[in-house]
């Protein structure tokens, strides 16, 4: 009596164990659920940093923003400019890869992700690297140079 009794309670604790485990596995599919479908935009940085600038300055020419993005050029930047490409599509994303910061320049390393729709095999990427360079004008960080897939400026130069 004793030995079924022992059997049939060690006969229930796996079954208890199987459902502790499958409880903690579905819980853990619905946290990563809602991280991923909560995530959002990536956090802003500092607006005053040369990776701020080029963060808000890409932002800008991804969503189409021509003025706002010129509003981080140096004037040098805006009288080499000659329009953007229309004809492109936009890059997807940008990512931040690396920043060297100088007294009054500084390089931010960034890759590019280009998506396109076409093709046998349907949508692909295509990703880069290439860099932004800044200058610090009146105490401001401001583009000088941007990659060529993030050109964006108004048609007709500014004069100095």
């Amino acid at each position: 009596m004793d030995d079924t009794a022992a059997g049939g309670h060690t006969g229930r604790r796996p079954d208890r164990i199987l459902l502790a485990l499958v409880g903690i596995v579905v819980v853990l599919v619905v946290v990563a659920l809602a991280v991923v479908f909560t995530r959002g935009e990536p956090a802003a940085l500092d607006q005053a940093s040369p990776a701020g600038v080029v963060q808000r300055y890409s932002k800008a020419v991804i969503d189409g923003d021509i003025p706002t993005a010129e509003s981080f050029l140096t004037p040098g930047a805006r009288s080499r400019c000659y329009g953007s490409s229309f004809g492109e599509p936009r890059p997807a994303r940008v990512v931040l890869v690396s920043t060297t910061e100088r007294t009054d320049s500084a390089t931010v390393k960034v890759s590019i992700v280009q998506s396109s729709q076409g093709g046998p095999f349907g949508p692909s990427e295509y990703e880069m690297e290439d860099a932004f360079s800044l200058l610090k004008v009146n105490g401001k960080w401001l583009v000088d140079q941007a990659p060529y897939p993030l050109t964006a400026c108004s048609a007709v130069p500014v004069k100095p």
